[in-house]
């Protein structure tokens, strides 16, 4: 009877070491992912959006998403329209633009991905800010706020 007793004892504290080791690990690991609001992201990139062929543009927003639901709010993400990808980010787009893809655009916005508008492309459009979506932001040139995307520490992703 006193041998069970401690090989009760014994397993008892097996299993209560197991628990302390890996329950405090995985607070520990927890803690290192702990985010506050406002934290900056440990991550950036900027998509180079110029395209007006629909396949391109599911694939480079399907890739945009991919980064939000793997990083969540520990990635900053530019998407700069510039030429014919810039009509995603027009209230009435000079091209063809599914809805779909209008949708997509919406959604990834409301989720933090900032979209920029390229002013080169609208004023050769005749645009104004009033002509985009709500939540797109208009840049003098595109091709500068990629480059001064990347001297922030932004990865550069194109297709």
């Amino acid at each position: 009877m006193k041998n069970a007793r401690n090989c009760l004892s014994r397993n008892y504290l097996l299993w209560l070491s197991l628990i302390m080791v890996f329950g405090l690990s995985g607070i520990a690991q927890a803690e290192e992912e702990l985010r506050f609001p406002g934290d900056p992201p440990d991550h950036k990139v900027v998509y180079q959006f110029n395209t007006a062929d629909e396949d391109t543009q599911k694939a480079i927003l399907f890739s945009v998403g991919a980064m939000v639901r793997k990083w969540g709010d520990n990635i900053s993400i530019v998407v700069v329209g510039i030429g014919p990808g810039l009509h995603i980010l027009a209230k009435n787009p000079g091209r063809p633009v599914s809805e779909e893809t209008r949708q997509r655009v919406s959604s990834l916005a409301q989720y933090g991905v900032k979209f920029q508008a390229c002013g080169n492309t609208m004023k050769a459009l005749k645009w104004t800010e009033k002509d985009m979506l709500p939540f797109a932001s208009v840049v003098e040139v595109g091709a500068s706020a990629l480059m001064e995307l990347q001297e922030q520490g932004y990865a550069y992703i194109s297709w």
